[in-house]
Formats: C-alpha cells, sequence, structure tokens
C-alpha cells in the first residue's frame, strides 16, 4: 500500500524511467541516514540535490528515497531556474539523465543555480549533499561473491555498477547531509565572481563527500605500498637509514633494505573485499559462540567523532576483543580501524588475513635496534596524518585477572608524538568496555596464573583451541566510555605547546607527563562504562564466602542489595546494570554452568565447585571498582561492632590512593569521603547499620544477624587488596629502613602471599600476583612513603608504621599474625610488640552505654592519632 508521503510525491520523470525505478525495486532495499531526513530542511526554499558521481541507477535509488522519505523529488524542474531536474552530479560521464550526452565542469550546474539568485535577494535554493552506498551494510543476503562488488573508492563503470546492484542492492545506504542555503553562502561570500565562487563551491562539496566516504567506507589508502614509500621517503626514517649506515659499516642500500622489510613486517594492507568477507563469516560465527552482543552508548560514540583522529582504547580480555570491535563497528556503519597486534599474531595464514583487516604488527621490544623505533614512529604518524582511525591496547597484553592492568604509555607516547609534529587533525581517545559472561581463554589463564609459562601462539595451537567453539559463552557488552581529547591535555600541560614542538625529534619535558595523565584517564573512563552482567553478581556474591555456597534465599537477598547499591548509588552515567531479578540471574547461572543447585530438605544451596571459582574471580574483579566504596564501609565492621563515621572516613582517605591506582577509581580524595558518607547513609537505609550519637556514631548487629552477614559478604570483595597492602608495609618493617631493595620486597610479598594462601583458605591467583604488588610499591613511592637511598634499598616515613597498626582494625588478628609470622624468622617477636602496640581494651559491649560512648566519640575527634574501635568483635 503506498504511504501518505508517496502519494502526494509529484514527480515528472520520463515515462522509461519510471519503469526502469519500477524494475529496479525488487533488487533495491534502502536504509536511509537519517531515517526522517525531511526534518532537515529548512523552510520553503526549492530544494536541489547534489550526488557525488553521475550514474543512471544513482538517480534511481534518490528517486526512490526521496519518495519514500516523502522530501520534493529530484526529477521535477527547478523553480525559478532553467534546469529540468533537481539534481546534479559533482563527477560526471556522458549524461544520460541530467542532459545531453556531452562533458560538463561539475561547477556548471552551480554556476546556473548562482545566477539563478543574482537579483532576487528574496530567493534561496537548499542544496542537499546525497551519499549512495551500494553493498557497504553487511546483512544475511550478502555472499562470498557479493563482497567483490562492495562499495569502494574505485569509480566502476556501468556494468559493474549493475552487478553491485544485483548483488549487494539491498544492502543500500542512502545518506542524507544537512542542506546548505545557497543564499546564506553567497551573502558570506561577498564580491567574489560567480564563476570562481562556484569552483569553490564544488570544492568545498567535494571534500564534503570524501569525508563522508571515509567515515563509511574508511580512508583512500589505495595500495599499502603509497603508506611504505611515505614512511621510506620521510626525512627521520631516511637520516635513521643513514645513521645505521655509518655506524655498522653497510651501504645505504643495505640499510635501507632493512628498514624496508621492517616496514613491511609493520604496514598493514587494508582490503574492504576481505573485511566484508570476514563479517560475512563473523556474523556465523558470533551466533554459534554467543547469545548476543550488545553495544551501549555507541552513538554517543559515534556523534563525537567526525572531524577527529579516533583512536579506540579498548580493554583487553580476550583474543576476541579485537575481532568482536571490529565486527561491530563495521556492522554498525563505522570505519573497522587499524588495530596494533602483537607481531606474534602474524601467523601463517593467520597473519595475511589479519594484515588485511586493518592489522599492523610491532615487535614486542624496540630494544637494541636503533632504526626499528624510528620506522614504527612515522608509520604511526603517517596513519594519523591520513586521518585513519586505530585500536590498541594500552594494558600491553591480555588480562589475566579481570583487572585492568596498568597502563604501558608506548603507543600513546607516539601518537601524541604524531600530533604534535602536524597537529592538522585533533585527536580523540575512546575507551571500551568489553564485559564477558565466559571466556574462551579461561583455563590457560588460571594455569598462567598458577606459574606454568605462557604457551606461544602458533598455527597449530589455534587448530587445537578449536575445541572451545563447541560451547556457548553467553553475552557480551560493548560498553563505550565517554572519549578524551588530547589537545586540552596539551594545553593544561603547556599552554604554548604549538610553538615549541615544530621539531620532529623534540621531546619536551612534559610529554611523559602527558602521556601518563592520558593513560590513567583512559583507564579511569573504562572502568567508568563497566556492564554489570549476571555473572559478575554471582561471583560478588558467591565468592564472598568460605566453601563459595550460600543458601538460595542468603544468595537472592545478596544479589537484590548489590543492584540496589548499584542502581541508587550509580558509579557513573555510563555503567549499565542486567536488568534481570535475583532468580532469574540465578536460573541463568545454573543455565550457563558457573553455579550448581545441591538439593537439602531445609533449603537448596548454590555453590561453585573448585576450579569454577578461580574462573568466576575473573568476572568479580571485572566490576570489583563499583562497590569498593561499600566494601571499604564493610570492612570497617569485619572486626568491629562500632565505629565513628569521621574514623570510617579519616581511614578511608589514607587508604585511597592505594585502591584508587589498583582499580582505577574516578575519585579524588574528597570525591572518595562524599561516596563513603553516601554508601553509608543507603547501609543505613537498608538497616545494615544502626546510626547513634545524631548518626556520628555506627553500629552493626551481632555476628549472626543477617545484615552483619550481607555486611560481610561486601567486606570480603576487597579485604585481599588490603590483605595484600599490609603484606608489604609490615615485610619492609619487619625488614627495617636501608636493608631491602624495591626488587627484593616484591619477591618477599608474592612468597608470603603464595605462602598463606596455601596455609589459610584458597584464595584467587591474583592475590600473589607480582604486578599488584610492585603496584603497591610504586603507590607508596609516589606519595614518598616510601624512598630510595643511595645504595638503592628502600627507607620509610614514620608514616609506615601508623598504617601497620591501623590495619588492626580492617584485619583479624590471626591473619596480621600468620602474616607477621611468614615475612621473617629473625626478630618475629620484636616486629610482633612492634606492630601490635595497641591502646588498652574498650569497656566490653554490655557495660557501654550510650552517654559513654558519645563521649568516647568526642575524645577521639580531639585525638586523631587514635584509633576509634570500640569493641573488638567477639561474635
Amino acid at each position: 500500500m503506498m504511504t501518505t508521503a508517496e502519494s502526494t510525491y509529484r514527480s515528472r520523470a520520463p515515462w522509461w524511467f519510471n519503469i526502469a525505478g519500477h524494475l529496479l525495486e525488487p533488487w533495491v532495499r534502502i536504509r536511509r541516514d537519517p531515517a526522517e531526513p525531511a526534518g532537515l530542511l529548512q523552510g520553503d526554499a526549492p530544494v536541489c540535490y547534489v550526488i557525488e558521481r553521475d550514474g543512471f541507477s544513482d538517480a534511481l535509488i534518490l528517486d526512490r528515497a526521496c519518495r519514500e522519505a516523502g522530501l520534493p523529488s529530484p526529477m521535477q524542474p527547478l523553480l525559478h531556474t532553467r534546469r529540468k531536474r533537481s539534481v546534479f552530479a559533482l563527477a560526471r560521464r556522458d549524461g544520460w539523465i541530467f542532459g545531453r550526452n556531452r562533458q560538463r565542469s561539475p561547477s556548471e550546474p552551480l554556476g546556473q543555480l548562482i545566477r539563478s539568485l543574482e537579483g532576487f535577494p528574496e530567493r534561496d535554493i537548499q542544496i542537499v549533499p546525497v551519499s549512495i552506498y551500494v553493498g557497504r551494510a553487511p546483512s544475511r543476503e550478502s555472499g562470498w561473491f557479493s563482497v567483490l562488488f562492495a562499495e569502494n573508492w574505485v569509480v566502476v563503470g556501468r556494468f559493474r555498477r549493475m552487478l553491485a546492484l544485483l548483488l549487494n542492492g539491498r544492502d543500500t545506504v542512502v545518506h542524507f547531509s544537512a542542506p546548505v542555503s545557497l543564499r546564506s553562502v553567497m551573502d558570506e561570500a561577498g564580491d567574489i565572481r560567480p564563476e570562481r565562487f562556484a569552483r569553490k563551491m564544488a570544492r568545498v562539496l567535494r571534500t564534503h563527500f570524501r569525508r563522508i566516504r571515509a567515515a563509511v567506507i574508511g580512508p583512500d589508502l589505495s595500495h599499502r605500498r603509497t603508506v611504505v614509500d611515505a614512511v621510506l621517503n620521510s626525512e627521520p626514517v631516511r637520516a635513521a637509514i643513514t645513521t645505521t649506515a655509518a655506524k655498522e659499516g653497510i651501504s645505504y642500500a643495505k640499510a635501507w633494505e632493512r628498514a624496508y622489510k621492517m616496514v613491511m613486517e609493520i604496514a598493514a594492507d587494508y582490503s574492504h573485499p576481505v573485511v566484508r568477507s570476514a563479517s560475512f563469516l563473523l556474523r556465523n560465527f558470533w551466533n554459534k559462540l554467543y547469545d548476543g552482543i550488545t553495544m551501549h552508548h555507541f552513538d554517543k560514540a559515534r556523534a563525537a567523532a567526525p572531524g577527529y583522529e579516533v583512536v579506540y582504547v579498548p580493554t583487553h580480555r580476550s583474543h576476541a576483543d579485537y575481532l568482536l570491535m571490529s565486527y561491530q563497528l563495521h556492522a554498525s556503519g563505522v570505519v573497522v580501524p587499524h588495530i596494533a597486534a602483537g607481531v606474534n599474531l602474524n601467523l601463517p595464514l593467520i597473519g595475511p588475513i589479519l594484515r588485511r583487516g586493518g592489522a599492523f604488527f610491532l615487535r614486542r621490544s624496540f630494544k637494541g635496534n636503533a632504526l626499528y623505533p624510528v620506522v614504527f614512529n612515522e608509520y604511526m604518524a603517517q596513519l594519523i596524518d591520513r586521518g585513519v582511525p586505530m585500536e590498541y591496547f594500552i594494558e600491553g597484553g591480555r588480562s589475566r585477572t579481570g583487572r585492568l592492568l596498568a597502563p604501558r604509555a608506548g603507543l600513546l607516547a607516539m601518537t601524541v608524538r604524531a600530533f604534535l609534529r602536524a597537529p592538522r587533525r585533533p585527536v580523540l581517545f575512546q575507551p571500551v568496555y568489553i564485559g564477558y559472561e565466559k571466556l574462551m581463554e579461561g583455563k590457560s589463564y588460571i594455569g598462567e596464573l598458577s606459574g606454568k609459562p605462557k604457551e606461544k601462539e602458533s598455527l597449530i595451537g589455534l587448530i587445537r583451541g578449536l575445541s572451545v567453539l563447541r560451547q556457548r559463552y553467553g553475552h557480551v557488552a560493548l560498553n563505550f566510555g565517554e572519549p578524551i581529547e588530547l589537545t586540552p591535555l596539551l594545553d593544561a600541560a603547556a599552554p604554548d605547546w604549538r610553538e615549541t614542538t615544530a621539531d620532529p625529534d623534540a621531546k619536551p619535558e612534559w610529554l611523559n607527563s602527558v602521556t601518563n595523565e592520558l593513560a590513567e584517564k583512559i583507564q579511569v573512563n573504562i572502568n567508568r562504562a563497566a556492564d554489570v552482567n549476571p555473572i559478575n553478581l554471582l561471583a560478588l556474591a558467591l565468592l564472598a564466602t568460605p566453601k563459595h555456597a550460600m543458601a538460595e534465599n542468603d544468595l537472592l537477598a545478596q544479589i537484590e542489595l548489590m543492584k540496589a547499591l548499584l542502581e541508587e548509588l550509580p558509579y557513573s552515567d555510563r555503567v549499565t546494570l542486567t536488568p534481570l531479578d535475583p532468580p532469574a540471574i540465578v536460573a541463568y547461572g545454573e543455565q550457563m554452568g558457573w553455579i550448581t543447585r545441591v538439593r537439602h530438605p531445609l533449603g537448596d544451596v548454590l555453590t561453585v565447585e573448585s576450579e569454577q571459582a578461580v574462573l568466576l574471580s575473573y568476572f568479580r574483579n571485572n566490576v570489583l571498582h563499583l562497590t569498593a566504596a561499600a566494601a571499604w564501609v564493610a570492612c570497617c565492621f569485619l572486626n568491629n561492632r562500632r565505629m565513628s563515621r569521621a574514623s570510617i572516613l579519616r581511614l578511608g582517605r589514607i587508604i585511597y590512593p592505594f585502591i584508587q591506582g589498583e582499580l582505577f577509581l574516578p575519585w579524588d580524595s574528597e570525591g572518595f569521603g562524599v561516596q563513603l558518607q553516601a554508601t553509608v547513609d543507603f547501609f543505613v537505609r537498608r538497616g545494615l547499620l544502626e546510626a547513634t550519637g545524631e548518626g556520628r556514631v555506627l553500629e552493626r548487629g551481632p555476628g549472626q544477624d543477617d545484615a552483619a552477614y550481607q555486611l560481610k559478604a561486601i567486606a570480603r570483595s576487597l579485604i585481599q587488596a588490603f590483605e595484600r597492602y599490609y603484606i608489604a608495609i609490615a615485610a619492609l618493617v619487619k625488614n627495617g629502613p636501608h636493608t631491602i631493595t624495591a626488587a627484593e620486597l616484591e619477591n618477599v610479598c608474592t612468597l608470603t602471599a603464595q605462602r598463606l594462601s596455601l596455609l589459610s583458605e584458597p584464595s584467587a591467583p591474583e592475590f600473589f600476583d607480582k604486578a599488584l604488588f610492585r603496584g603497591f610499591i610504586q603507590k607508596l613511592r609516589e606519595n614518598r612513603v616510601v624512598w630510595t637511598d643511595e645504595d638503592g634499598k628502600l627507607d620509610y616515613d614514620a608514616v609506615l608504621e601508623d598504617m601497620v597498626r591501623d590495619a588492626r582494625v580492617i584485619l583479624a588478628r590471626e591473619m596480621r599474625h600468620s602474616i607477621l609470622k611468614i615475612t621473617g624468622k629473625d626478630s618475629e617477636k620484636e616486629a610482633l610488640r612492634a606492630a601490635e602496640a595497641e591502646p588498652a581494651p574498650a569497656p566490653t559491649e554490655s557495660t557501654n552505654t550510650s552517654e559513654e560512648l558519645h563521649e568516647r566519640h568526642v575524645k577521639f575527634e580531639h585525638h586523631e592519632h587514635e584509633h576509634v574501635s570500640e569493641n573488638q568483635d567477639k561474635d
């Protein structure tokens, strides 16, 4: 049935044109962008469409798209002009539709329009650029052969265009740009002659069409040899070749050949047909592997991208990351980025496919070869200069623990320096959080965390690994975080950076600080876009119990509490939370095989098997940062029945820099304090804590109480971090100042944590991850709590001993004693006495009156050095 817009549509096209349109209609399915382009028009001024390339099929497609959208017909005469059609093309062949068989300059129709307005200031014409792409968007009907005729940068003949329509016509995109008021542009141009103005307008339109085409199908890189030649002919690379030849006593030609091999090893060989083929394959692959792939906040990311060199910086948790990103971007009509990949992935058969999909390869280390970093830097600079979107993982490798790894700023620094050298196009970093419900590499990660060497990538290993494809891996979420512009960071660091960075070899003093700040902001914004799926919530709840088991009612209550916490105290407006209710989450966990139901007459128990528990810790760590404030408040009541609100905030601010460094939290110290206050109020509203003394003192119920049980479950998600901190500071204090290096302290901490894990309940493998100890020691050094003396040994401030004593508020006596016993043997008693120099115990709970409690609280506020812990927990 004809729509209202179609019924009122008036076209004066020739009869044969209308017949051709009816014949073409079954072969073409049009997707308009935007879906309702009529809203773009301004007023009642006549509309003239301009298309990029002349063609009969493009005219038919445009006419139909305008008819379906309720827009004026391109085939009707243009009012107040001598033009018989309201459309013209910039790139023209011998005309079949828009005029007689003769060549015309693209500025000629523009000149006609301009002359039609001269002398009539009340007249105007809306020029609407329309881009038509046949075979851009992937669809289920696409086939292997169709890829060969997909839209690209090559101007094709009529026969090839006809094949493209037959094979890919159902994947046709018609992009309507905002109209340009010709009258307004003429008024702004002033007294420029009409012929010159028409040529200028044609250049502007050509640039516009190239920008839209680059955004939709990718930049015109031609063959990778053009990029390779540009790299080898650049001044920095030629100078490096000369230096290498002189230093090694070889000819320039031989050094050039070495540089050529390097850049050929690095460079991508992007092929649109290969990308289309991969898209066709991956669609079926994802359908067999995953139950769904969801993107959140992508529209915000797409809206922010135009005019920028976009660098995607996602989390790196699986080899599937870059395939998922590229597939989803391509399927959403965005250019597939060039992806930095380790040279270990340049395998036979696989490497060439990845290279044609946009991968460029880099060596794990640039050391020992002065020529390679220059070549690689120049290749990166060429990509940025050409406006090629990029993607790389600043963590340096896949996270084996589920946490964000400390960033490695090498590629970021190269990107910043490339921009400084030629700041023609501003750079935008787009953080992306990728959330899984099950990982293909899960079992190999367990082995690596347990000490097994990382298995080297190989084609045989890849074939062996295909067995994982028999499983289902649930849903995947790609959450786009808040983008980060590079220019404001540079302006803040060095307002005169544009004048001081003209030298391509310049490395300003502020470059490292800007790069480190950028890396930190990227990780923070990734965490601010987390997706909380059902598996994350199950992991937070079940791994908080010693045997990784919960009664069903307790599990449902804990999940409901966690969801309420995340909803009432949102971490960020970009965090997404599963819509499933607690019973549905439990059922989903059983369906996915993560949890097992044990039937019992007194109520079912949900449990996690030991190996599954280690795997599940990965998904708890994905979202650990979201509950950091709640976990800290809850930790304060693990061994204490009562604490003052002020004490919770004071100690929280002391510990915050270390939690922030480990979990990439977004607040400053004051902001964290505000978050703690809100969390305390939430716990009071939920009945988990009771506020007394006008809200200044907080109390939890006895240990057997449901509220205390829920608090304990929240606390245990973060308690291992505090145990690691205590291991480090206790080991350092016990050894004494000027006796141990940072590397030696790392080893002592790692061995202590491994030993503690064997002696106590099993811990997640990241408990003794050396990188986490290294990060904590680094934070101590940044905060000048610890520093290195002239001999490379560690010295420390007296505040470190205070931190050892403060740990009694959080950690149980047995745990503290176990750690102190393991960290050394020679001066064990002295260390115990120093660490356990605690104030006299408070009166027992039964003798406390509200007046005495308030009096002690007031006394504490006047003696900040004392620990407010009214009662050690005796439950």
